[in-house]
C-alpha cells in the first residue's frame, strides 16, 4: 500500500535532528514487522488523557504491536475518557494558575493533568462501582486475574455502554480487550483503581490476592517472550519510568538469572522522550548503556527521539498505517 499525505509530510520535510530520527525509527519499525518481528509498546506519562486511543486503537486493529506495557494510570484513563469524554475540561492556560485555582478545581471534583482535568464523580467514581463488583464476584471465587484482565472484563461485559460518549473505535483499551491482548502493567497500585483497590482491602471487603501482582506479571512475561521471540521482539517506549524499565528487564533476567543463554536481545529499540540525559536518570539514558545492562545488542537498531510523545507518537502510528 503507498503512503498516505501525512507520511509523504514527514518523508519530504523530517529530514535532520529531531525529526529525522522519527522517520528512521518508523520505518526501523515497520521493518521489524515485516521481518516478522513481534513488537511491544510500553507508555508512561499521561498518554491515554492526550487521546492516543484514537490512533494507537487502530495500531492494535491491525497487530502493529503485540504486546502492551503501561502504567495504572494509562491503562484506567482510557477507559474513564471513554465514559466521561463530555464531562471533561480543558484548561489552555494552565501555566498561569495560582494555588487557589487549583483549590478551586479541586473543589469542583476536577483533577489537571496538565492542560486537562478528568472530572471525578463521573470518571473514577462511575468506573468505581463497576469495577468493585467485578472485583467482588472474583474475591467471593477465590479467583485471581491480572488488572488488565479485570479491565477487559469489565469493557467485554457491556456495563459501561450506556456512559459511552466517544466512537468505541477510539479507546485503544476496548480494541486491545477485543484481542485479549497481553498487557504488562508494573506498579498498578500507583493508580486510581489501585488506590480505591486498596481502600477495600484495607476495609476487609477484598483479599489483596484476589489481584495479581506485579511480580506474576514479570513470570508471565518471562514466559511469553521466549515463545514469541523467534523472529525478534521490537521495544518501542514512549516517556520512561517503570513502564519501560519493568518489561525490557525480563532479557537480563532470562540470561542471567534464569541461565538462558541462548535468550535473544530485544530486536529493535526506540523511545521517545524530552528527558535530560543527566546522571542516574533512567528516562534520560541512551540506548547505548542498556548494552551494559545485558537489553539491548551491539547491533540493536537503537532510536531516540528528544521531543514531545503526545507529538511524535501520533506520527510514527500515521506513518505505520500509511496514512
Amino acid at each position: 500500500m503507498s503512503k498516505g499525505p501525512i507520511s509523504q509530510f514527514i518523508e519530504k520535510h523530517y529530514l535532520h535532528f529531531n525529526s529525522a530520527s522519527l522517520v528512521d525509527a518508523a520505518k526501523a519499525y515497520e521493518q521489524q514487522l515485516a521481518n516478522g518481528a513481534k513488537m511491544m509498546v510500553s507508555m508512561a506519562g499521561a498518554m491515554s488523557t492526550a487521546e492516543i486511543g484514537k490512533i494507537f486503537a487502530e495500531i492494535i486493529r491491525q497487530d502493529k504491536v503485540q504486546i502492551i506495557s503501561c502504567t495504572g494510570a494509562n491503562l484506567e484513563e482510557d477507559i474513564m475518557n471513554l465514559v466521561a469524554h463530555s464531562h471533561y475540561e480543558r484548561v489552555p492556560n494552565y501555566r498561569d494558575l495560582t494555588p487557589q485555582d487549583e483549590w478551586d478545581l479541586l473543589e469542583r471534583g476536577l483533577n489537571r493533568v496538565t492542560d486537562t482535568c478528568i472530572p471525578e464523580h463521573e470518571a473514577f467514581r462511575r468506573l468505581q462501582k463497576h469495577i468493585y463488583k467485578i472485583w467482588k464476584d472474583a474475591d467471593d471465587k477465590g479467583e485471581r486475574y491480572f488488572p488488565h484482565e479485570f479491565m477487559y472484563k469489565m469493557l467485554l461485559s457491556g456495563v459501561l455502554e450506556e456512559y459511552y460518549e466517544i466512537d468505541l473505535k477510539d479507546s485503544w483499551m476496548y480494541a486491545a480487550a477485543e484481542k485479549n491482548l497481553p498487557i504488562i502493567v508494573p506498579g498498578w497500585e500507583d493508580s486510581t483503581m489501585g488506590n480505591i483497590f486498596a481502600s477495600y482491602v484495607i476495609k476487609g471487603e477484598l483479599k489483596a490476592s484476589t489481584m495479581k501482582s506485579g511480580i506474576e506479571y514479570m513470570v508471565f512475561l518471562s514466559d511469553w517472550y521466549p515463545k514469541n521471540s523467534t523472529n525478534g521482539v521490537g521495544f518501542f517506549q514512549i516517556g520512561g519510568g517503570i513502564a519501560g524499565d519493568f518489561p525490557i528487564c525480563v532479557v537480563p533476567m532470562l540470561y542471567q538469572d534464569m541461565e538462558m543463554h541462548d535468550i535473544p536481545f530485544w530486536s529493535y529499540f526506540c523511545q521517545i522522550s524530552d528527558s535530560t540525559t543527566s546522571y542516574g536518570s533512567y528516562s534520560g539514558a541512551v540506548p547505548n548503556e542498556k548494552i551494559t545492562w545485558g537489553k539491548l545488542d551491539i547491533k540493536t537498531p537503537k532510536f531516540i527521539i528528544e521531543s514531545d510523545a503526545t507529538i511524535v507518537a501520533p506520527l510514527i502510528f500515521a506513518y505505520l498505517l500509511d496514512l
